[in-house]
């Protein structure tokens, strides 16, 4: 705690934090239930994001088989993170793409995200993912591909989506460790701290006016005697 000045003008700027200090902390105390709250529901909204995910790999599993088809040529892939903001190699663990290298067109082309205000923080939405337009031969191809490229493609906009709860997560969290330390600072700290400096400028000033009352009454008792005596002369 700082050295303060035993003053009346130091009295008022303490008076004054105090006020200000007091009429804060109730707005970040809500503030702190407000990201409390949105935390909690986006860790929910993850969940069930993550549900969709591991449903949907579940189904794509289990006609994933199609590619291994004798006729079809090997070779294992991954969609491109940065474009996708997420890393999915998980999507084709199960299976293997065709001669028509599928990749083409399940990588998103864009990942469309918006932005929303959630007590204070600023955090990314979920919009859209665009692919590049499916353009292959229907009668030299594999009749799954249509169905395999659309599962392919909810799988990803649900993983991109998913990513993006966590990125909201990660903001939220990042803001409620703000306010949670700016409420501490003031409940903890400064509140205190000004009803300290107010109580000792307070007791300071108390005595220095006790002290100037005791000397005018003993000057006033002197004076009143020189004036009894010089009466008497």
């Amino acid at each position: 705690m700082a050295k303060i000045k035993l003053t009346k003008g130091e009295l008022k700027k303490q008076r004054d934090s105090l006020k200000q200090f007091r009429r804060y902390l109730p707005t970040l105390q809500l503030k702190k239930q407000q990201l409390q709250t949105k935390i909690l529901e986006a860790r929910k909204e993850l969940e069930n994001r993550l549900s969709v995910v591991y449903e949907k790999e579940n189904n794509i599993a289990k006609w994933v088989g199609l590619l291994g088809d004798s006729e079809i040529e090997s070779s294992t892939t991954t969609i491109n993170a940065e474009t996708a903001a997420i890393a999915s190699e998980q999507i084709l663990d199960a299976g293997q793409i065709a001669r028509i290298d599928l990749r083409q067109w399940i990588t998103p082309v864009k990942v469309l995200t918006g932005t929303t205000n959630i007590a204070g923080a600023n955090v990314p939405t979920f919009e859209d993912v665009q692919f590049k337009n499916a353009d292959y031969d229907f009668y030299s191809t594999p009749f799954w591909i249509d169905r395999g490229i659309e599962e392919l493609r909810m799988l990803i906009i649900a993983m991109v989506e998913a990513d993006i709860v966590k990125r909201q997560i990660q903001l939220l969290e990042k803001e409620l460790r703000t306010t949670t330390q700016r409420v501490n600072l003031f409940e903890k700290i400064k509140i205190p701290e000004c009803q300290e400096s107010i109580r000792k400028i307070s007791i300071y000033l108390g005595d220095q006016q006790a002290n100037a009352v005791g000397i005018g009454k003993v000057a006033k008792k002197k004076v009143e005697q020189a004036s009894q005596q010089a009466a008497l002369v």
